[in-house]
């Protein structure tokens, strides 16, 4: 489908626009502000009194300086992506951290395993732990240098294509067919096959469940050795996760785009076969010249928003389709602190308690087979979890001389068959968290000022795009993932509708703070619009 069509900042008055977005989420942003950018004139609608989607960071309690971040706060390799240097995040206002030690796993022996930004230095703590998956580590690192370069990071930052089209490119290289023989494997039939510790195992593994993958599906058993290869390291922003998505409404204003919060959509608008606007909850239509596009869901865009005559009957049962991930949902206990979490690991090496990211609970692969159990069955399993003390590396964070730290947790939508169940025994489990943190940093408890806890059943509640708390928008197995994510016939962000397109995480590449989805639905829309993609 290509939209006809000359575009120019419309003189219909202020409800009509060349382009509507809904959701303002930061794929959504990252889009509006290309199109804006571009010469279009945009408007975005956003059902939440705050624009950002799962960039959010919270005041608890209100008014108190101490700043949460509920949904995101792991972003890695955010300053390398297009987009960010092409809409100048920078001068409207972001700022990230990358600290060198990314990462400690610590084991319950007192022993650590450490990701350190410099790849020898990460090699050399997988050492102390087993010389020869260390050698093993390395090996892939190198072999995977050149697969990531030159073929993984060029197909996340554009539009997929056709797998035959794929398979054909990759067939006609090495490092191409290594790459594919790699993917036949599952995650877990990849570590299995080449490292032996249990403990590394399980580490690898993590990091792979962090992307959501099923550890079981075969086709992304190259996600480990591509990790180890990325240049991309876990960052935080400065000031909170909410400040990307300022920065990002920012570089949209600037260009004359506006942002509408507490305005929810009720409907898309069609007249013929085309989009042309939309109704919100309280009555109020807004007219698109050119298109809209869509950060939601499949089933909001394509059942909820849509007339069902609108939509073809396959169209409708591949939505209704649409899976989410089953390890996806967090649990999320939040704590205000007099002093930040000192652990015991780090009394004979005191880096550990600088390191961004730390993770407990966690030392053989063994444990894996817990979690997915247990979230089959919707019962909570063996804890492991991860977390930061953002407040060690930012301090606009909290009040003066006081902390913030946060542990997240993989647990079911689903609590003993019914989402509704958290409501009731969320605190109690929040409890229980905090007392196996406290295991790893005993001056925890003493710390501790006051804490809330989040659910995965208040994760869709604040952000329903995320249908059974999955912050991904859509699983990876199923065949969701390339060309035919969300599903086969709307690889390519358009959809059956004219005028109407999809921008969101269950787009290629998928979820995750990574833009790329916005990023390659704008190369699509100005590419059929006849328009150049901007640079910076």
């Amino acid at each position: 489908m290509r939209v006809a069509g000359a575009l120019g900042m419309s003189d219909a008055g202020d409800r009509t626009y060349d382009a509507i977005l809904l959701g303002s989420g930061h794929n959504a942003l990252v889009l509006q502000a290309y199109l804006a950018k571009a010469g279009l004139s945009t408007l975005c609608l956003e059902r939440n009194a705050v624009a950002g989607g799962g960039l959010t960071t919270v005041e608890r309690p209100a008014g108190s300086g101490f700043r949460h971040n509920i949904h995101s706060f792991f972003h890695r390799g955010v300053t390398q992506m297009p987009w960010y240097r092409d809409l100048e995040m920078e001068r409207h206002g972001a700022s990230y951290i990358e600290p060198e030690l990314n990462v400690a796993l610590l084991l319950s022996d007192g022993r650590a395993i450490e990701w350190w930004t410099d790849f020898d230095r990460t090699a050399d703590s997988f050492a102390e732990i087993d010389a020869a998956d260390a050698r093993a580590l390395r090996r892939w690192r190198d072999d995977f240098l050149p697969i990531v370069a030159d073929i993984l990071t060029r197909e996340a930052q554009a539009p997929p294509v056709e797998p035959a089209v794929r398979r054909a490119r990759l067939e006609s290289s090495a490092e191409g067919r290594l790459l594919l023989a790699t993917s036949e494997l599952s995650p877990l039939e990849f570590v299995q096959r080449e490292f032996r510790h249990p403990a590394v195992r399980a580490g690898l593994l993590f990091f792979n469940g962090l992307r959501e993958v099923d550890l079981r599906l075969p086709g992304f058993g190259h996600h480990i050795p591509a990790l180890l290869a990325s240049v991309g390291k876990a960052q935080m922003c400065v000031g909170g996760s909410a400040r990307l998505a300022d920065a990002l409404v920012s570089a949209v204003e600037e260009t004359g785009g506006r942002v509408v919060t507490n305005a929810e959509p009720r409907r898309i608008l069609v007249e013929g076969s085309r989009a042309v606007g939309v109704e919100t909850t309280d009555g109020v239509c807004y007219r698109a010249s050119g298109l809209v596009a869509s950060s939601l869901n499949p089933q909001q865009t394509l059942l909820e928003l849509l007339e069902p005559g609108v939509v073809p009957a396959a169209w409708r049962e591949n939505a209704a389709d649409f899976r989410y991930n089953l390890l996806a949902p967090l649990f999320g206990l939040y704590v205000n602190l007099r002093e930040p979490p000192a652990y015991a690991a780090a009394d004979g090496a005191p880096h550990l308690n600088d390191a961004l990211m730390t993770i407990v609970g966690l030392d053989d692969d063994a444990r894996f087979d817990d979690i997915v159990e247990s979230h089959e069955r919707g019962a909570i399993p063996p804890p492991v979890m991860w977390g930061a003390s953002p407040t060690r590396l930012d301090a606009s964070q909290a009040p003066d001389g006081l902390h913030t730290a946060f542990m997240w947790e993989k647990l079911p939508y689903r609590l003993d068959g019914d989402a509704a169940n958290w409501d009731a025994a969320k605190e109690g489990h929040g409890a229980r968290m905090l007392d196996v943190w406290a295991r790893y940093a005993p001056n925890l408890r003493a710390a501790v000022i006051e804490s809330f806890t989040l659910s995965p059943v208040d994760t869709q509640r604040h952000l329903p795009n995320m249908r059974d708390g999955d912050l991904l928008v859509g699983a990876y197995g199923h065949g969701q993932v390339g060309y035919d994510r969300p599903f086969p016939g709307a690889g390519h962000y358009r959809t059956c509708v004219d005028g109407l397109y999809l921008c969101g995480s269950c787009c290629h590449p998928g979820g995750n703070i990574t833009g790329l989805p916005g990023h390659n639905a704008a190369q699509v829309i100005l590419s059929d619009f006849g328009l150049a993609k901007p640079g910076g």
